[in-house]
């Protein structure tokens, strides 16, 4: 029988969430032929990126879209293609106005809109709602309260969606390969994400700053544009902080860490949080409701209104170590139960057999 080909559309395949998720699912979509398309040229996965094809659209603005849609259907035409399946919200407008309607066009919803900075712009709400009346899209969000949040937010009515969450992979993030023998001082935090406003490093910094007399570090991974307002922010506000930049092997230094933290204002379904859960470093994070899904009670919370929240829940940690140890294997057991590739693929299966039943 001859493969379906599938076209996954997404902006670049910088590392996020996004990215990461699609390039993991990839390596394990044998049954169909994949082809993959990028806006814009920024690609940090290189050769562990696995499809049939790959085309970029040097897109890097929205006055380029009309001519992104058109390459889009030569693309189309020119494989003969089966599905369409976008990822973030450039991606999907420009597959809106490209893919007829005979092609099944699926879309993954890595956000929470409403509290999303993209969706402040009322213009961007107006694209997506406009795009999805002329062009029904089955929608897939990696979280419920994000699907209906989706369809609230916009003030739609569903034509068909599904919640399918996001995964760690746990042949990767695996403690059992990766467990080390922790000291008991100091307490060692890890926060893991680009260096942007969404995810909030100034409050962590402030935090830390409350507790620069205490024997608590923060040691922060990742790169992005707001580094050198951070590093200025810390030099102001003296903290027991270290900068420790971009790395690619995240599997095998969580373990080192006794809690992992994130401050985020909005997330989607983070993926950096799963992996935590899956190394069993407890988590310490913002009271947003993507967060709560994610961890319900196996997690601990805090206030982004005042920093002393943060700095109450550590205080807490440091006179009852056990709840580190309660907190770790909670969460572990949620992962392995609910945020599993397997069960992420099955998932995905399921929604591309029924979205191609007729073709």
């Amino acid at each position: 029988m001859q493969k379906k080909t599938i076209v996954h559309i997404i902006q670049n395949l910088g590392r996020g969430g996004a990215e990461t998720m699609l390039v993991t699912v990839l390596k394990h979509l044998n049954n169909y032929n994949n082809i993959v398309i990028t806006l814009d040229s920024n690609n940090q996965f290189k050769d562990e990126l696995q499809c049939s094809h790959f085309y970029c659209l040097q897109t890097t603005s929205a006055w380029q879209m009309p001519k992104a849609a058109l390459q889009l259907k030569k693309i189309l035409q020119q494989h003969q293609v089966d599905m369409v399946h976008t990822h973030l919200f450039w991606p999907t407008i420009i597959a809106r106005l490209a893919v007829p309607k005979k092609i099944p066009l699926l879309t993954t919803i890595h956000a929470f809109i409403a509290t999303s900075l993209e969706y402040k712009h009322l213009h961007i709400k107006w694209l997506d709602k406009l795009t999805y009346r002329l062009r029904p899209t089955t929608i897939i969000a990696v979280a419920k309260g994000a699907l209906h949040q989706y369809f609230d937010f916009l003030k739609l009515q569903p034509y068909k969606s599904y919640a399918l969450y996001t995964f760690a992979d746990l042949s990767i993030f695996n403690i059992e390969k990766f467990a080390v023998e922790k000291s008991s001082t100091p307490l060692k935090i890890i926060s893991v994400g680009a260096l942007r406003t969404q995810k909030n490093y100034q409050y962590l910094l402030q935090a830390m700053h409350l507790l620069r007399h205490e024997n608590v570090t923060l040691d922060i991974y990742g790169t992005g544009p707001l580094e050198a307002a951070l590093k200025s922010q810390l030099a102001l506000q003296p903290a027991k902080v270290n900068f420790k930049g971009e790395v690619a092997n995240m599997h095998t230094i969580l373990p080192q860490y006794d809690v992992f933290t994130l401050a985020s204002t909005f997330e989607g379904f983070s993926l950096a949080v799963l992996e935590a859960m899956a190394m069993k470093v407890p988590l310490l994070l913002s009271d947003i409701i993507s967060f709560k899904e994610q961890g319900v009670n196996t997690a601990m919370y805090f206030s982004l209104q005042d920093a002393n929240s943060f700095v109450e829940q550590v205080y807490e940690l440091l006179e009852d170590k056990n709840k580190l140890t309660i907190l770790s294997e909670t969460a572990y057991k949620r992962v392995t139960r609910y945020f599993t590739l397997p069960i992420h693929l099955q998932g995905l299966n399921d929604i591309y057999t029924e979205a191609l039943g007729n073709k």
